[in-house]
């Protein structure tokens, strides 16, 4: 076993850095997989539990394929099994020992659309089955959200951001961090307050965000250089300005349309570009085309500052 070259392992206000591996007690599932072609499925799933009478063994390998639904798979041989299949198997082999946490390597990464949705469900309903403290790698925004409780981005080594999801995605802490979860509108400015900070103490206030010729009414934590990013989904875009309690109203033209099913990707000059998401019946209603004048309609809270 190599040695940790820094920091240390702590599970359950145990220090587990210096134990073997087997003495963690951590269940772990390889991106790929890893099943022993020459093994069955029920020796693949039985593999950590060498330590077990085989009884118990076999009692243990019984209970997690019921729960994974592959009993009919386990006098098989793993070659030729699909892609969901194995998955399943190998997530039995991590569970089978009782681990006190699981690593999940990229689980679903190489699964087609379908089945990666189907098995991102299980997961989730594994996960409030088992109550297990779960660590899951991805690559995949909508993977994420949709499974994690806490969310942790990493980049080069360093953890860049930690909270709850939807916290993560709509207030990202830097301006990498925010193109990196798809805020495509992230504008660097200027932020000054609407009214003497005497008149509402400390906290949010509301402000003007100046980038260029662009200014956005915003609701602000301090003044003076600043980032605002906009996700494409929070602009509303129409095609003449309409009733509403938003503050921020943008006359601009269509610079390019461009089809991401089901979506429409519009890129609209309004001083500044920004990049707003409707969907192809609203695009169509519309008629929109390069050139089109089209109206920006933007919340004050939809706008992150940081």
């Amino acid at each position: 076993m190599q040695s940790a070259s820094s920091g240390e392992i702590w599970i359950d206000g145990e220090n587990v850095t210096s134990l073997p591996p087997e003495a963690r007690h951590i269940g772990f599932m390889y991106q790929d997989y890893l099943l022993f072609p020459q093994l069955t499925v029920r020796k693949n799933i039985a593999f950590g539990l060498r330590q077990m009478k085989r009884a118990d063994a076999n009692a243990r390998v019984e209970e997690v394929a019921r729960l994974l639904k592959i009993e009919p798979l386990l006098d098989r041989g793993v070659v030729g099994l699909s892609g969901g299949e194995q998955q399943r198997i190998a997530l039995a082999r991590a569970l089978a020992p009782r681990p006190r946490v699981l690593l999940l390597d990229e689980p679903l990464s190489a699964l087609d659309p379908e089945i990666r949705r189907e098995l991102r469900r299980e997961l989730r309903g594994l996960h409030v089955e088992l109550q297990k403290t779960t660590l899951h790698v991805t690559h995949d925004f909508e993977e994420a959200l949709a499974l994690a409780d806490r969310l942790g981005v990493i980049h080069e080594g360093t953890i860049l951001q930690t909270g709850k999801p939807d916290e993560v995605f709509r207030k990202p802490g830097s301006a990498f961090l925010a193109r990196f979860l798809g805020v495509e509108n992230v504008l660097r400015g200027n932020v000054v307050r609407c009214d003497p900070p005497e008149l509402h103490g400390a906290g949010a206030f509301e402000a003007v965000f100046e980038a260029g010729p662009l200014k956005l009414y915003v609701i602000a934590e301090r003044d003076g250089p600043a980032y605002a990013a906009i996700r494409p989904e929070e602009i509303t875009v129409s095609a003449e300005f309409f009733l509403s309690s938003a503050r921020n109203r943008l006359g601009g033209t269509v610079a390019s349309v461009e089809k991401v099913w089901p979506l429409i990707r519009l890129t609209v000059d309004v001083g500044v570009p920004l990049v707003a998401v409707i969907t192809v019946q609203s695009s169509e209603s519309l008629e929109l085309t390069t050139g089109s004048k089209v109206c920006l309609t933007i919340k004050a809270s939809a706008i992150h500052i940081f």
